[in-house]
């Protein structure tokens, strides 16, 4: 099999696992040039792949995350092309957006954190989680952009840490089952975890606000992007909200419809200019 049909191979395997899995957002969209979608979707695949291997590995969570580590490790250093499909492709959008190594190992060590760590008791202790489950990520998506900026970066940790809270409020009974709780415990004033899922929400909302002006730093189909980013995660807070914060019954999902009608709003807001002030804090 020649080097080609082996990238083609493995960017369909990445196309396959961004679009098997439910997302409050679009991964990628028409909207944005074919190489950046090809770049975002071999990120997701990452990410996704880390995160299953530390879901769905039971027992053996940690010496698969070990080795995953060390074959990302492989895949950033010179020699032969890595053989999984996910960092043979990532390896090529590694080397033309020059990606730095360090939050893909950060969302490995978060992982790695979430085979020892069950609960937080504070938001002091959740946030330093989300430094290594979420800001990566957005970190990931401004570098294919070009973007290193330190104060977009900061905006980004916002974003990604605010749709990773709306998962976490989301995701109650799912992570119930994975024996693990996201809660922050301190929230929890009895048995009746409703007063921690809002507040996650109004965490999560005040952080995602900070989208706004991160996306006025951004080039125009990167801002409507971003925008989707946010408005997803908005939404399914509205969600949440709109069953009384019981997430521990049953996990909400936005339909189809939903999604699809972000779009235009993304579209509109990002044509606006804004003056929004940017969060005082999510404590």
């Amino acid at each position: 099999m020649n080097t080609i049909t082996q990238l083609e191979s493995a960017d369909a395997y990445c196309r396959y696992l961004a679009n098997r899995h439910y997302e409050n957002f679009s991964v990628t969209s028409r909207i944005l040039p074919a190489d950046v979608r090809v770049h975002l979707t071999r990120l997701y695949a990452y990410c996704r792949t880390t995160d299953d291997l530390g879901d769905e590995s039971g027992s053996h969570a940690l010496p698969r995350l070990t080795l995953w580590r060390e074959q990302v490790v492989q895949s950033l250093q010179e020699g032969p092309d890595p053989i999984h499909p996910v960092l043979l492709a990532l390896r090529r959008s590694i080397a033309s957006c020059d990606l730095p190594p360090q939050p893909l190992l950060n969302l490995i060590a978060a992982n790695v954190q979430d085979q020892t760590v069950s609960e937080y008791g504070t938001w002091a202790e959740l946030w330093q989680y989300c430094l290594l489950s979420a800001a990566p990520v957005g970190r990931l998506v401004l570098a294919v952009w070009g973007i290193r900026e330190p104060e977009a970066q900061k905006l980004s940790d916002d974003v990604c840490i605010g749709l990773q809270l709306a998962n976490f409020a989301q995701d109650v009974a799912v992570d119930r089952m994975k024996q693990r709780c996201y809660l922050v415990q301190a929230d929890q004033l009895d048995e009746d975890p409703r007063a921690a899922v809002r507040s996650l929400c109004d965490r999560a909302e005040r952080l995602l606000v900070s989208g706004h002006d991160l996306e006025e730093l951004v080039p125009g189909p990167c801002r409507v992007q971003l925008a989707l980013y946010r408005l997803g995660g908005m939404a399914i807070l509205s969600t949440i909200r709109g069953m009384d914060y019981r997430t521990y019954q049953t996990r909400p999902r936005l339909s189809l419809a939903t999604k699809l009608s972000l779009i235009p709003v993304a579209l509109t807001e990002s044509r606006r200019s804004r003056g929004h002030a940017s969060p005082q804090g999510a404590t």
